[in-house]
C-alpha cells in the first residue's frame, strides 16, 4: 500500500518561491486574495555579521490523524488509500470548521468572488464552486504517475515525495532514519510532511 509523505530539505530552499507560482498555477489557487496551498516563509536571525536567512516551506500536511476531518460536518474533508487528505467540493458547505481545527493554517475559503476573478485571472477555470480549500499534493498528478508541480519545479531539490511504505525510497529512508522530522509533531496529528533541519 502505497502512503505519500513529503521531505522538505531546509539546507537547500533558496526562498525562490517557484514551488509557489507552480502551485498556483496548476491548482489555480486565489492568489489575488493572498491565499496559497503553499508558502515560503523567510526569517532572519542572529545579528551583525551572524545573521542568516531562513527559508521555511509550508504546507498542509496530510495528516494521518487530520483535525479538519474529524470536525468536518458533510464529511468533505477525507482521506484517502493512499494517505491523502483532500475536499470534496460538492459536499462542503463553507463552514469553515476545518480551517479552525487546523494548527498548520492549512485551509483557507475559496469564495464566489474568487470564483469570478479566477475566471477572468486563469482563463478556464476548473473549480465551479465555492469551497475550502488546501494542498491536495496535486493529487490528480500522482494518480498518473507525475510529481506535485511544486516538487518538479523545485530548482534546489529540496522538496521529495515519497511512499513511507516502500523502504527503498530515498524519502523513506531520510523519514525512518530521523534525519527528517516533522514540525509540531507533538500536537498529535501525525503530519506526513518531514523536514531536514537547516544545518
Amino acid at each position: 500500500m502505497t502512503r505519500y509523505v513529503m521531505v522538505i530539505d531546509l539546507n537547500t530552499c533558496v526562498g525562490c518561491n517557484a514551488c509557489m507560482a507552480a502551485c498556483s498555477l496548476e491548482n489555480q489557487t486565489p492568489v489575488w486574495s493572498d491565499h496559497w496551498r503553499t508558502y515560503v516563509h523567510d526569517r532572519e536571525s542572529g545579528a551583525g555579521n551572524s545573521v542568516r536567512r531562513h527559508f521555511i516551506p509550508r504546507l498542509c500536511n496530510h495528516c494521518s490523524n487530520p483535525p479538519c476531518m474529524t470536525v468536518c460536518p458533510t464529511g468533505a474533508t477525507y482521506r484517502t488509500s493512499d494517505g491523502v487528505v483532500l475536499v470534496d467540493e460538492s459536499l462542503c458547505m463553507g463552514c469553515q470548521a476545518c480551517a479552525l481545527a487546523c494548527p498548520y493554517k492549512a485551509r483557507y475559503p475559496y469564495t464566489h468572488a474568487d470564483i469570478k476573478t479566477g475566471k477572468e485571472y486563469y482563463g478556464a477555470l476548473r473549480r465551479k464552486a465555492p469551497s475550502m480549500d488546501k494542498c491536495s499534493f496535486c493529487h490528480h498528478r500522482l494518480k498518473v504517475g507525475e510529481l506535485p508541480a511544486c516538487v518538479r519545479t523545485c530548482p534546489g531539490g529540496s522538496r521529495m515525495l515519497g511512499d513511507l511504505d516502500n523502504a527503498a525510497h530515498p524519502v523513506a529512508e531520510l523519514v525512518h532514519n530521523g534525519t527528517a522530522k516533522p514540525l509540531l509533531a507533538h500536537l498529535g496529528t501525525r503530519p506526513n510532511v518531514y523536514y531536514i533541519p537547516q544545518r
